[in-house]
């Protein structure tokens, strides 16, 4: 007995809400087809509050440009932006996230608009291994919040995310570079190649979790380019493999890759100095 009143439970649950969005469904196309600009506008605020937020966007993207001018203009906008925000579609709503604040910028909203507008775009940021244009159009959106509103209580969380969006640019150049590392001297010197990314990615985040790894693939590059070197090169380059393991061992004495490091020590020291 107890089974069937369970089943019909769950069938009665399953046609109250197939009711219910069917109701809401029909309401709201009796929405889309009404003049009543309040009814639209009341409509989609209750259709977000409910999170039928492309309900809600549909009918404020034609609401927006025909309030624009009165005093519904600026929540209409800010809702607009918000709405596309949580159907996670960021892109939209960073767009309507900056016309709003570039045209209120003392809005009441204006301080929310900046920080979705960019934490949209991390959000949206790509794997490293990805082209990382959106990533660094959050790290300007999160920074210029941070610029316009540095006592905000969402300013840790938008620091947080400025911090992992540069790891991940660094970690791009970090495959970069051991990209060129792995091609040797293959068509040319692409160690030189690997030392040039890993030393401007240090020194343009010298902050980066991703540091020890590129001083590591540079002491790595120097030593194999030197190793693969004509002889008349070898010393001045072993010279320089040196100054790269004094430089790494300064900054991480107790690393995981010292053995490795110490290694390649003794045998470019062999090479200058014969012991």
């Amino acid at each position: 007995m107890r089974k069937i009143d369970f089943v019909m439970i769950k069938r009665l649950t399953i046609i109250l809400a197939l009711a219910c969005v069917l109701m809401s469904c029909g309401e709201y196309n009796k929405v889309m087809k009404s003049n009543d600009l309040e009814y639209k506008y009341v409509y989609a605020k209750k259709a977000f509050e409910n999170k039928r937020y492309a309900q809600a966007y549909t009918i404020l993207s034609e609401l927006v440009p025909i309030f624009r001018g009165t005093p519904k203009a600026e929540e209409s906008l800010y809702l607009l932006g918000l709405s596309y925000y949580e159907n996670k579609d960021y892109i939209s709503a960073g767009s309507y996230f900056k016309q709003y604040y570039q045209r209120y910028p003392r809005g009441q909203y204006a301080e929310l608009a900046r920080f979705y507008a960019g934490y949209g775009f991390y959000l949206d940021s790509p794997e490293a291994q990805l082209d990382q244009s959106e990533t660094i159009r959050a790290m300007e959106e999160l920074q210029a919040f941070l610029d316009y509103y540095p006592k905000s209580d969402k300013a840790s969380i938008a620091q947080s995310a400025v911090f992992e969006l540069q790891d991940k640019l660094v970690l791009k150049e970090l495959q970069n570079a051991t990209l060129y590392y792995n091609l040797g001297n293959y068509m040319g010197n692409n160690y030189e190649s690997a030392v040039i990314t890993a030393k401007n990615a240090i020194k343009s985040y010298p902050y980066s979790k991703y540091k020890e790894e590129l001083e590591m693939l540079v002491l790595r590059a120097r030593f194999k380019e030197a190793s693969e070197s004509v002889v008349e090169k070898k010393l001045d380059r072993f010279r320089t493999v040196i100054d790269e393991y004094y430089s790494f061992i300064n900054d991480y004495p107790e690393s995981k890759m010292r053995k490795e490091a110490d290694n390649i020590y003794k045998i470019a020291n062999k090479h200058v100095n014969g012991n």
